[in-house]
C-alpha cells in the first residue's frame, strides 16, 4: 500500500474533513495547507496528484495520536523518515486505543481470524525471532475491519475509498 492509500483510507474511515487533517498535523507540530492536503487525496491517475513521503504520513499518524488519545507533556516525536507497515498498524493501534482483543475483533469482522501470537508478532522489533512483517494485505485488512465498524454500510457491501 502507498502512503497515500493509507491517508486515503483513514480520511474515509473517520470522516475527517481537509480543515481537520490541516488541525492534526499541527497537533504533530507539522504545517501543511489544504491544497496540500487535497493534492495527497488525489487518485494516483490524476495529474495534480502528490506522492506522500513518509515523514509526511508519520507525522499524519503522530498526529492522530494526539487528536485521538489527546496531546500528551512536551514535545511531541519526531516524525520517522522511514515507515512501514508495521510501524503505521502500531500507530493505529495506539491512537485507537485498541489492546489486543479489539485488533482480532477488527479481523474477525473481516474473516481473517489471527492468534494472540501471530498479532503480537507484528508488535515486536525487526531484531526479535519471532517478528513478523506486516505486509500490506494484512494492514489492508486491518482497515477494512476499523472501516466496517465505524462506517457500516446498509447494504452490505463495502465502498472502494
Amino acid at each position: 500500500m502507498t502512503n497515500n492509500d493509507i491517508f486515503r483510507r483513514i480520511r474515509y474511515t473517520f470522516d475527517l474533513k481537509d480543515n481537520t487533517i490541516v488541525d492534526i498535523f499541527a497537533l504533530a507540530e507539522v504545517s501543511v495547507s489544504q491544497p496540500q492536503v487535497t493534492v495527497w487525496l488525489k487518485k494516483d491517475d490524476d495529474d495534480a496528484f502528490v506522492a506522500m513521503k513518509n515523514k509526511e504520513l508519520a507525522a499524519f499518524l503522530n498526529g492522530f495520536i494526539s487528536f485521538k488519545r489527546g496531546k500528551r507533556e512536551g514535545p511531541p516525536p519526531a516524525p520517522e523518515a522511514q515507515l512501514n507497515n508495521n510501524m503505521v498498524f502500531q500507530k493505529l493501534r495506539i491512537a485507537l486505543n485498541m489492546k489486543a482483543e479489539d485488533v482480532l475483533a477488527v479481523f474477525e469482522r473481516v474473516g481473517l481470524p489471527l492468534s494472540n501470537h501471530e498479532l503480537s508478532a507484528f508488535f515486536r522489533k525487526p531484531s526479535h525471532k519471532n517478528y513478523r512483517e506486516c505486509k500490506d494485505q494484512m494492514l489492508r485488512n486491518f482497515l477494512l475491519g476499523i472501516q466496517r465498524q465505524l462506517r457500516p454500510n446498509p447494504n452490505g457491501s463495502d465502498s472502494d475509498v
